[in-house]
């Protein structure tokens, strides 16, 4: 089974981020620049939130705030799930189901290492999935890769 630290080195570690005090217009103008839904909100080294497409459209669009004159402070998702680099993928998958997130930054040695997806781990998951149908079938077809 795939493992976090895998799936960054195919998808890459870059983590775009923001400060609690960034308002809420320049990070969807970050986001939309660099075509991610979340970014990962930093306070120094720490994290401090996630903010989410999911926190703007229900935080400031439903509630008649003004983006651009309110900081990603107060709407962030202040508590963080994050996961380790060793965590498989499915685990990660069982994680974002039960806490209903769809982003997991990743900590290692106390620093922030990247940031994976539901996007992500699906794809993760049905490549592994073809992977295995691929050597069954060629296992019923007699070749011999079955143990590799």
């Amino acid at each position: 089974m795939k493992t976090v630290r895998n799936l960054l080195k195919e998808k890459g570690a870059q983590v775009w981020s923001a400060s609690p005090k960034t308002p809420v217009f320049e990070a969807l103008r970050l986001m939309a620049d660099k075509d991610i839904g979340a970014l990962v909100v930093m306070e120094g080294e720490q994290i401090a939130g996630i903010f989410t497409e999911r926190d703007y459209a229900r935080k400031i669009v439903l509630k008649g705030k003004a983006s651009r004159n309110t900081p990603i402070a107060e709407i962030m998702t202040a508590s963080v799930v994050t996961v380790g680099p060793k965590q498989s993928v499915l685990e990660c998958m069982a994680l974002m189901a039960r806490e209903r997130i769809r982003y997991l930054p990743v900590v290692e040695n106390n620093q922030i290492a990247g940031i994976i997806s539901i996007g992500d781990v699906l794809n993760a998951i049905i490549a592994e999935q073809e992977e295995s149908l691929q050597r069954m079938e060629r296992a019923a077809r007699g070749e011999s890769d079955l143990l590799t």
